[in-house]
């Protein structure tokens, strides 16, 4: 049973899985996307989005907290400078682990994690999509122009042609 055990100790000591998570967090900064185990990635998210979050707010204490836990002063730089504008508006979710299948040497899982705002491709929200309907709506008649009536008459005309070669096929 694994009762209370909220952290994933990935097979190391504290020191070396504490170093681990910073370089990997300071990659994920500088590169915006990298290359794991899916194990490592779990643990990544966990580790990097609280100091995604203390980046919204640019304090002196809040680069501090930040920066004991990174340990390169470039990292904490871009992370406060790049990346927490370009998440601002978001609550939370910064980053998306992706699973790419298995490794050929030992066969591990591995995952791609990226910082979710930086991947245009899985950004629907940057690119507003024309809505459109499957079905074909009457066109809009304006009450100013006088054939408008007629309009409406030729479209019936339309659909009853269109119900007539229906029946037919």
């Amino acid at each position: 049973m694994r009762h209370g055990k909220k952290i994933n100790h990935l097979g190391r000591k504290t020191a070396h899985r504490k170093s681990m998570l910073a370089n990997m967090a300071c990659s994920l900064i500088e590169h915006k996307r990298i290359n794991t185990t899916v194990a490592k990635a779990k643990a990544l998210k966990v580790f990097v989005e609280p100091l995604v979050t203390k980046s919204k707010e640019d304090t002196t204490h809040n680069r501090r907290l930040v920066f004991s836990k990174l340990r390169q002063k470039e990292a904490v730089a871009e992370l406060f400078r790049d990346v927490a504008p370009k998440v601002g508006d978001r609550p939370g979710g910064y980053t998306r682990v992706i699973k790419l299948g298995n490794r050929l040497g030992d066969n591990a899982d591995m995952a791609l994690i990226e910082l979710v705002d930086y991947n245009e491709t899985y950004n629907l929200s940057k690119t507003e999509k024309k809505k459109s309907t499957r079905r074909a709506g009457r066109k809009k008649s304006t009450e100013a122009t006088p054939n408008a009536p007629k309009a409406e008459g030729k479209t019936e005309e339309k659909s009853s042609e269109n119900k007539e070669d229906k029946k037919e096929e």
